[in-house]
């Protein structure tokens, strides 16, 4: 298995340092990094050099993709990774904390369970500000909630489709490089556009029932936006952007 971990990056130079020390942590670090530069206007690209430089747990790679987009910016690292000899890539996101276990948790779930898409638990982050109680639950409730709701969107619902809809967060997911070009990838759009790991799912649900999840592929992710949106409007966000924020990057 050659895993590579892909982090499409854009202006996150406040962020993406804790999610590289997180990933020099983890507990297999058999893996190649690709970051996706996505056309950032600050320091995103001199602090992946500078962790670079100091760390040789595993190769980091600096892809550029100026065409504005998570789409975009994901499917070119995947492509990446899968030209420069992946059989297997992970992505997570530059504001996201990966599990300790996550990369060693990713490749049990191919090499033990047989599947070729793997996500798992989207838990909060705790360290970006002091959460309150309620904020700690939230994040869990809105993405069971929409989950709960992708199961029963009509967009999801396809008699093409081999297997049930199952949400699987762009920031925690994996999968073969096989099944990758098989599905045609993430379509390379805006976020604002289009949900592009929803759109993946469904493009792999036309071509196997070989995914799932895994309770022990867990990642730590930024509540920042659901603090500038609030609750309604954060749901309305993944409900289809039904609310469309006037700024999609917070920062």
């Amino acid at each position: 298995m050659r895993l590579w971990v892909v982090v499409p990056a854009y202006d996150e130079e406040r962020s993406i340092g804790a999610t590289l020390r997180r990933l020099a942590e983890q507990t297999d670090t058999g893996f190649t990094l690709a970051v996706v530069d996505n056309g950032s206007t600050d320091a995103t690209v001199r602090v992946v050099k500078e962790f670079a430089a100091g760390h040789g747990a595993f190769d980091v790679r600096i892809v550029h993709e100026p065409e504005k987009g998570t789409g975009a910016a994901a499917d070119t690292g995947v492509r990446h990774a899968i030209a420069a000899g992946a059989t297997h890539v992970a992505r997570t996101d530059a504001d996201c904390l990966p599990h300790h276990g996550w990369v060693a948790a990713v490749k049990r779930a191919f090499g033990e369970d047989g599947l070729e898409m793997v996500s798992g638990p989207l838990l909060p982050r705790t360290d970006e500000f002091p959460l309150k109680f309620w904020e700690r639950r939230l994040l869990p409730a809105v993405i069971d909630i929409a989950a709960l709701f992708g199961r029963f969107r009509p967009g999801n619902q396809d008699p093409l489709y081999l297997g049930p809809y199952v949400m699987m967060p762009g920031c925690n997911v994996a999968i073969t490089a096989g099944l990758y070009e098989r599905a045609g990838g993430f379509p390379r759009t805006r976020i604002e556009d289009v949900h592009e790991d929803r759109a993946l799912v469904n493009r792999v649900r036309r071509l196997t029932t070989a995914y799932g999840l895994r309770k022990d592929v867990v990642v730590y992710g930024s509540v920042r936006r659901l603090r500038a949106y609030g609750l309604v409007r954060t749901l309305g966000w993944y409900a289809d952007h039904r609310y469309r924020p006037p700024v999609v990057d917070v920062r």
